[in-house]
């Protein structure tokens, strides 16, 4: 394992976070935080309770989790891609450096961004709404996998993409939606007829529930289940990469 390598490509994707600090930390915070003033404060102040959990309370983990998608997404995506687009990826691939060792530096770096996002707005959430968190290892269990597994994620978006435009085909027009859909401001139960069946085949939904039941031990799926889907999508996003890489697709061409 060439470790020099893997801190390399970590370190230099770091720093191009903290060079960009106003975009890839500060406004997603923002965004965040005026999801709490609205709908935890102004709307969720005049809602029923869910689960037993206040309405502000329970948005809590579906926004948080809402942040670390689409932002492991375009971290990973986007740090890939400009390698790709200036030319550079071909001196990576040359110098001695496994194609497991360019991953784990990549979306390594990634997916600290998302974590570190993660915890901020977790901390800002606390100046809108009371919140509590009965499991924190399995909500810090569930932080990173899902940070990982969606920075592999972006990571193969951003080798198929031939375009700054494809980079955000996925984030916008799939993972957004699935997410809004995925009980990130409600549960599926609360939807009619046989829509809550229906939601059961979003993936986001597993995540959310997952992490929601971290905090209030309430969920709507089985927190094993969800778990098991978080990895499966991992062992998948695993596979298309190496794949990626054994065929040289969209990196040597």
């Amino acid at each position: 394992m060439n470790l020099y390598a893997i801190k390399a490509i970590y370190r230099f994707e770091m720093e191009r976070t903290w060079r960009t600090l106003m975009q890839s930390i500060a406004s997603p915070v923002i965004s965040t935080s005026l999801y709490f003033v609205v709908f935890g404060s102004a709307i969720g102040s005049r809602m029923a309770d869910i689960d037993g959990v206040s309405y502000g309370a329970f948005i809590v983990p579906g926004l948080i989790m809402l942040s670390i998608l689409t932002e492991s997404i375009s971290n990973a995506s986007f740090g890939i891609y400009m390698p790709k687009w200036s030319g550079t990826i071909y001196e990576v691939l040359s110098a001695p450096v496994s194609p497991m060792e360019i991953v784990i530096g990549y979306v390594g770096a990634a997916a600290s961004k998302s974590i570190i996002l993660g915890l901020i707005i977790m901390a800002t959430a606390r100046l809108f709404v009371d919140y509590t968190i009965l499991h924190p290892l399995v909500m810090l269990a569930f932080l990173v996998l899902t940070s990982a597994t969606f920075s592999l994620f972006g990571f193969a978006i951003g080798v198929w993409a031939d375009g700054f435009e494809k980079l955000q085909i996925v984030p916008m027009m799939i993972v957004m939606p699935l997410t809004f859909l995925g009980g990130s401001f409600y549960s599926i139960n609360m939807l009619p007829g046989i829509w809550p069946q229906i939601a059961l085949f979003n993936p986001v939904v597993y995540l959310v529930s997952g992490f929601r039941w971290a905090f209030y031990g309430v969920s709507d799926v089985n927190v094993g289940i969800s778990l098991a889907a978080t990895l499966g999508f991992m062992v998948l996003c695993l596979a298309v990469i190496g794949w990626m890489f054994r065929t040289g697709y969209k990196l040597k061409t």
